[in-house]
This record gives C-alpha cells, structure tokens and sequence, in this order.
C-alpha cells in the first residue's frame, strides 16, 4: 500500500514565496519519518479538498505568517494580530473536521496548533507580553526551553520532560480547547507550548515551536524532532492497518 501519505494545507495563500520556501522542511520530515506528504493547494474546491484528504491517512497542520481570525474565538483584533488567510483557514476546518470524523492522526506545528485550538474551540493569546524570546527561533536553534508533562504522549514520544525549542511565534493557545490538554509550557513564563488529544482512539499532537526546521541540525535537536514526525507517521500506519 505504500508509505502512509500526509495531507499538508500550502502554508499561506498570499505570500507564495514563503509558501515556497516553508512547505519544502515539513514535506522532507514526513518523508524522513517514511511518510508521503501530500501537498493541499488553498484554492481547490471543497470537493477537490475531501478527495485528496480521502486518499491520505493523517494531517500536518504547519506555520503560517497569517494568524487566526480572533472572531473566530469572540475577541476584538488585538493592534499586533496579523491578516487572517481565508483560503488557509477553509482548508485547516476541512482538513480537521475529515480527520476528526475519520480519527486520522493530527499533527499541528506553530500556526497549527492555534488553528486546532480554535478549531476545538479553544482562544489564543493574540500577542505574548513575556521576556522570554519565543520569536527568537527565527535565527536560533535554541530559543528557550520547554517543560513537557511526564505522563504525557508527547514526553512518551520524545522521551524527555525538558527540551530547548526553536520557537517563533507571537501568539499562543489560551487554554486548550475541547477534547486537548496542555502537555508543556515554557517554564519561565507559563506560555502553552504544546497540546495533545485527550480521546484514546485518535492521535492528535500540536507543538508551538518547528520540529521540521530540525530533523536535520544538531544531534541532540534533531533527535527529538524527528521522534515527532515518526510519532505522527507511525499513528497514521497504525490506523490505516486497523482500518484495512
């Protein structure tokens, strides 16, 4: 049957060359993990959408430079909240709602996280007021460190309770929504840096910072990113065989 295949929505639909430049990281860590990324352009019809989510076993949910539309979680835009993207949020709900109706793995990453958050209906913090540089990932491998749950499936995958992270975002998730739990925080400031699925036949996980950026750097980074991307790859082989 071949290598599970990975939807992954186009990152942003009005910056293509960033789009560009992103897309190509995630694709390469599904396909170092033994996974087929399967590229989701942002302006395909919903029926074009559901057609090729039909035809993947799990969802990689990626960064973005938009943010979530704070409507969409009954707030007024805060002066630092970026544009909303349309065409990215419409295919995020499409892809959400086909993996949670199916329980087809999900992985969100940055952007990803916030957009599941809310999509369980969950809120953000629409623009972190810390010392702590969580934009810092943008030119570091290491921009602060993290503190994961030990019982938790994320401290089970990475086997850790503690990892420096290369994040870079403003934002961050408000809580968890329904159905997730927070599973780490950056331990100086409190900031939700991690959520997980709480149903026990659906693998859903979501990190604030970039494991793709990683799973080639230094060994002791790269490790612990790749250890993600073969969690998601090895839930999405594992439900299509149960399935088969």
């Amino acid at each position: 049957m071949g290598a599970p295949r990975i939807a992954i929505p186009v990152p942003h639909s009005g910056d293509r060359e960033y789009a560009e430049r992103a897309l190509p990281q995630y694709e390469e860590a599904v396909r170092l993990a033994g996974g087929e990324p399967v590229r989701i352009e942002l302006d395909l019809s919903p029926e074009q959408i559901l057609k090729l989510a039909e035809s993947c076993d799990g969802v990689l949910l990626p960064g973005s430079r938009a943010d979530v539309d704070p409507q969409q979680y009954a707030q007024a835009r805060h002066p630092k909240t970026a544009e909303a993207d349309g065409p990215r949020n419409r295919v995020d709900d499409l892809l959400l709602r086909h993996a949670y109706a199916q329980r087809k793995p999900v992985l969100g990453i940055c952007y990803g996280l916030q957009s599941l958050n809310v999509f369980r209906s969950g809120a953000l913090v629409q623009d972190i007021e810390s010392s702590v540089k969580h934009e810092a990932g943008r030119t570091v491998a290491r921009a602060h460190a993290v503190e994961i749950e030990p019982h938790s499936q994320l401290a089970a995958i990475v086997g850790e309770n503690r990892l420096a992270v290369n994040s870079s975002h403003h934002q961050s998730a408000d809580g968890a929504g329904q159905d997730l739990r927070v599973v780490a925080r950056s331990p100086l400031d409190g900031v939700i840096e991690a959520l997980e699925g709480t149903l026990p036949d659906h693998f859903v996980l979501a990190v604030q910072w970039h494991p793709e950026r990683s799973v080639k750097g230094e060994p002791e980074v790269a490790e612990s990113a790749r250890k993600i991307f073969a969690a998601l790859i090895g839930a999405a082989q594992k439900r299509r065989d149960g399935a088969s």
